[in-house]
């Protein structure tokens, strides 16, 4: 398709200023009815709620709208640096509420639907989440836009525009049943398509030299097989700022629809063979890489992530500057989310050199003067490491010049450490065998400025472990910058009865300084306050348990301890010790031991990836359980147990609210951070955990009192596994014995023998990575201190407020200052005030 610009100038069209929006209640309805009967062309007579869902949206989108453009015309007139944040993950949940929080709407807007008959609340809860992302990575990304938007700090998130999420989890028998997540089944009001910014993603081919006229040596990328990246954008609103920032999003699209010549010769496959091939590669979030086809269609993902934000952004340099380089490494930086977007560093080098003409010095300068990289894993089997001859096939060009990034860098190394042939082989960024494979991560490292980790511990296991020897090369390249969370969609927005309680105590500027929470902690002796504290928490209780009632079908009475671990299905997060647990406590209710018992509701949540046997195998040992001790007439009310089929942003907005315990029980030294335990902290709820990720900073935050430690440490697990005897420990620990016992008995599958095998072995093995068996005792004795301080209300509603008052380090705005300030040096960019073209100028 031809996107012709104007001429000239005067060719354009006359701009005329209208009066800003309205947002009283009368315009905001005005606006809906419009949207509603004029556009979607409804009346009386409809009443699918869809089209009023719908029509709600736009009259919201087109409050951002205005807001929008006039970011953009602020930072193109402030000629500010931009730090550009590349993720394969965006979890972005429903954007409907979100936005009218930010914008400040919720009253006006309440008013304008009440006049029409129609609630808010129904009308959002129509909106599907946005399968642009799994867990913690994905949700994290979301925050910190959110974040960047309301520190008004130029930020673009660049992302992948998945028609299907990772999928839709069933269970059935037990087991985790996955179905397509067509998220995208319906129009997105939310994105607005940006086909005059596509950009052609190069696959295949081989490259050629050549000779330019002043003698240099010019490469090209050469009978390549092409894709188009088509731009959706997402607008990001600030709180109550003005500031509206953008997340763009690639959809994959074939050069050429559709081969007449083939339809017409009567080969109607393949005349739509190419269109298929390159739709495919942004058709699902995380395709199951256990196949061959599966992990070349991930490299695909990652280099068109990478290749169409690069250039993008370079293009529209090159247009705004007149082609100038000079100040682009000074103006721009790219943020890699992990390792996933590690293409960037070669890619960015391609176009420096290959499409610019600039030299092999100068285009490293500028890549390593702009590559920026977070690492979120402590796990070495999930960095990113591919197959050269998958690069080979699929990326020749890059992998010419990952070559020479790696025997520059290998020579830096030889400097270094002359002679250590065992620390370059380390070191390399190919590594050897007989599958070679090139490391992502270390392409990452090398070709970045700064390198950070996501809390205080994983950082520095990171200097001493996995990247030793690039800390010892490149110390000051290091930093650590603790996760965060946005307080406005983990508290303000998804608790709307503990924002009221809040903001009457202390006003409501913790919105945006969530330091002001520290002021709840003198409350605590406020009878008064404490009284209503614990009525908020037994309304979000009931919500929850509506929750699992409808997707469920199980009753949780919301006067017992609502124990809840929903996080995606891993071993090294061991939702396997907290079944343990329960079929502890089944243990001890069936032998009679129920003097002082606290009852107790545990809820899990969370996805299996679809090739991770023992994980799936985890959800249908949970289901099992859940089974036998919800159906047990002796158990009555004493325990229940719950898995959440299809964990969602939707559903944590409910479930973190009335949650009184959170679970954050991974084996120590293995969980890089974590934000699920702090947006549970920030809603009330208590912790038990081991010395891992960010739960060690928010035990010194919240303080011991007020945090259930159990378990080995990071260094203590190194120690462990020296000499692991799984079998020992459970020879000497009665309580484990009678769990193993039951588990071995067949008691929990006992028309299914054998099933539960691997997760017996697992446990009994002397080579088991999470070391279950060893944190079982600790694990026991912790859970216990919980249900005696459950018991006593008043001590536990204290200490729910003080893990509030004590959030504050845990704001994702924190986290963005920190990144700014020591990594990005952005300046803050106010919108201009709100204006309303009749047509917006031409680029």
């Amino acid at each position: 398709m031809n996107y012709t610009r104007f001429k000239n100038n005067s060719a354009c069209p006359v701009l005329t200023e209208l009066p800003p929006l309205g947002v009283d209640a009368a315009a905001l309805e005005a606006d809906f009815r419009h949207y509603y009967m004029n556009s979607l062309g409804r009346d009386r007579s409809c009443r699918l709620t869809h089209y009023a869902y719908e029509a709600l949206s736009l009259v919201v989108r087109d409050r951002l709208m205005e807001r929008w453009k006039n970011t953009r015309y602020a930072y193109e007139e402030s000629g500010c640096k931009r730090t550009h944040y590349l993720s394969l993950e965006f979890l972005m949940g429903r954007a409907l509420g979100n936005a009218v929080l930010n914008l400040g709407l919720e009253d006006e807007l309440t008013q304008a639907l009440s006049n029409v008959c129609l609630e808010m609340e129904e009308l959002a809860d129509i909106e599907p989440d946005a399968g642009l992302g799994n867990g913690g990575l994905g949700r994290l990304a979301a925050c910190f836009l959110d974040s960047c938007a309301t520190l008004q700090l130029p930020v673009q998130g660049y992302g992948i525009r998945y028609e299907y999420g990772m999928f839709r989890q069933h269970i059935v028998d037990g087991y985790q049943v996955e179905e397509p997540d067509h998220w995208l089944g319906t129009e997105n009001c939310w994105e607005i398509k940006r086909p005059e910014y596509s950009q052609r993603i190069k696959f295949g081919g081989y490259s050629e030299s050549s000779t330019d006229v002043t003698g240099k040596l010019r490469m090209r990328w050469v009978h390549t097989r092409d894709v188009l990246a088509i731009p959706y954008d997402v607008p990001i609103p600030g709180y109550r700022n003005g500031t509206v920032n953008t997340l763009r999003l690639w959809k994959a699209a074939a050069t050429e629809e559709f081969d007449l010549e083939e339809f017409n010769g009567g080969d109607y496959t393949g005349s739509v063979a190419n269109k298929n091939e390159a739709e495919k590669i942004t058709m699902v979030l995380y395709p199951n890489d256990s196949s061959e086809n599966g992990k070349e269609l991930r490299l695909q993902q990652q280099y068109f992530l990478a290749s169409a934000s690069l250039q993008d952004v370079l293009n529209r340099w090159i247009v705004t500057e007149r082609a100038d380089l000079s100040q682009f490494a000074e103006k721009n930086c790219f943020q890699l989310n992990d390792t996933h977007p590690s293409c960037a560093v070669a890619e960015l080098m391609r176009l420096l050199m290959d499409e610019q003409g600039l030299d092999w010095d100068h285009a490293w300068e500028m890549t390593r003067a702009t590559m920026a990289y977070t690492n979120h894993t402590l796990l070495p089997e999930a960095l990113e490491k591919w197959p050269v001859r998958m690069f080979q096939r699929l990326l020749p060009r890059l992998l010419e010049i990952i070559y020479e990034i790696n025997a520059r860098f290998l020579q830096q190394v030889a400097e270094r450490w002359p002679g250590d042939m065992e620390r370059q082989r380390r070191m390399s960024l190919i590594e050897e065998g007989q599958e070679p494979q090139v490391r992502m991560a270390y392409l990452a490292i090398v070709g970045s400025f700064s390198v950070n980790g996501v809390a205080e511990l994983h950082s520095r296991l990171l200097q001493e472990g996995l990247f030793r020897d690039f800390y010892e090369l490149w110390p000051q390249r290091f930093n650590n910058k603790t996760n965060g969370v946005t307080q406005r969609r983990w508290l303000a927005y998804s608790n709307p009865k503990l924002n009221d309680l809040i903001s009457a105590e202390i006003g409501r500027n913790w919105v945006t300084d969530l330091g002001q929470l520290s002021r709840l902690k003198p409350l605590i002796d406020n009878t008064t306050f404490c009284q209503q504290w614990q009525q908020v928490k037994q309304h979000n209780k009931q919500r929850l348990a509506d929750l699992v009632k409808t997707d469920c079908d199980i009753v949780f009475h919301p006067e017992a301890l609502f124990d809840v671990q929903v996080k995606r299905i891993h071993e090294y997060k061991r939702q396997l010790l907290n079944v343990l647990h329960i079929i502890h406590l089944y243990d001890r209710i069936k032998r009679g031991d129920t003097a002082d018992w606290t009852p107790r509701a545990v809820l899990f949540g969370g996805k299996a990836a679809p090739g991770y046997a023992i994980a799936k195998l985890i959800i249908k040992l949970i289901n099992n359980v859940a089974t036998v001790v919800n159906n047990d007439p002796a158990v009555g009310d004493l325990l229940k147990v719950a898995f959440l089929p299809n964990y969602r942003v939707s559903a944590m907005e409910i479930i973190c609210p009335g949650a009184d315990l959170s679970e954050q029980i991974s084996t120590a030294g293995k969980e890089a951070s974590g934000t699920g335990n702090m947006k549970f902290m920030l809603n009330g709820a208590l912790t038990i955990g081991t010395l891992d990720g960010a739960n060690i900073e928010i035990r010194e935050e919240v303080g011991d009192e007020n945090f259930f430690l159990f378990g080995l440490t990071a260094q203590e697990a190194e120690e462990q596994r020296k000499n692991y005897d799984p079998l020992a420990i459970i020879a000497a620990d009665d309580d484990l014995l009678r769990v193993m016992r039951l588990l071995q008995s067949g008691h929990f599958n006992q028309f299914e023998p054998g099933i539960f095998d691997p997760i017996i072995q697992a446990i009994k093995n002397p080579h088991d990575p999470w070391l279950v068996a060893a944190d079982f005792g600790s694990y026991l004795a912790a859970q216990q201190r919980v249900a005696e301080a459950y018991r006593d209300q008043q001590r536990w509603i204290r200490m729910s407020i003080l893990n509030t008052a004590a959030g504050g380090k845990f704001s994702a705005d924190r986290t963005m200052q920190e990144y700014n300030e020591q990594i990005w040096h952005l300046q803050q960019v106010p919108a201009l005030p709100i204006r309303q073209d009749s047509l917006e100028p031409a680029d």
